[in-house]
């Protein structure tokens, strides 16, 4: 669906997003995040619902999602994804109160900072408004996949997949951040990209 050219200035975008909100995070943990390219692909969303289900299976998943919507019609959900273990070690060396719910708490805490920085860069760099709803849990080893993550992914017939892993160098903590835009949204990104390209 996208062009290389298409490809290439989102693949920019994200990068600059993404390293504005790792920096954000190593200030607030005090420590160095290390990135990796993002991996950008068009997916089915049933195919991701069988991700979801499959990841949560094998490991104890934390996945907290938050809406966005911008002013010319670009919405989705920016949905982290996080190993419960690591979280809980995380929770510790930080001083939160032991226990699943200061767990999530600072994964509430992590999500606030990457989401909030990365949506807000992306909106600069595409010149427009993003409002944003309140994060959610959709997902904890003590609740399972809430009903909210199918409905999302149920109304998102086509996802742009952006998956950025975040890792800390010093302590033993990872997460990876997944970009849902359903199919209309996309082509309202795609009229954005050519904007962009057609100033440079």
């Amino acid at each position: 669906m996208f062009s290389a050219e298409q490809k290439d200035c989102l693949q920019e975008l994200m990068n600059v997003a993404m390293g504005l909100a790792s920096d954000k995070l190593a200030r607030f943990l005090g420590t160095f995040v290390h990135l990796q390219v993002p991996a950008i692909e068009f997916i089915q969303s049933s195919e991701l619902s069988i991700q979801f289900f499959q990841e949560a299976e094998h490991k104890a998943l934390a996945i907290i999602s938050q809406g966005f919507l911008g002013t010319e019609g670009i919405r989705g959900e920016a949905i982290l994804l996080f190993q419960q273990e690591s979280a809980h070690t995380l929770a510790q060396l930080f001083d939160y109160e032991q226990g699943t719910s200061s767990d999530l708490e600072m994964l509430m805490d992590i999500s606030t900072i990457l989401n909030s920085t990365f949506l807000n860069s992306l909106a600069g760099q595409i010149q427009q408004q993003l409002s944003y709803s309140a994060p959610r849990t959709v997902a904890s080893p003590v609740t399972g996949i809430s009903e909210s993550l199918f409905y999302s992914l149920q109304n998102c017939e086509l996802a742009l997949k952006v998956d950025i892993r975040y890792q800390l160098t010093d302590y033993a903590f990872d997460c990876d951040m997944l970009l849902l835009i359903p199919g209309e949204a996309v082509g309202r990104l795609q009229q954005t990209l050519d904007r962009i390209l057609e100033r440079y």
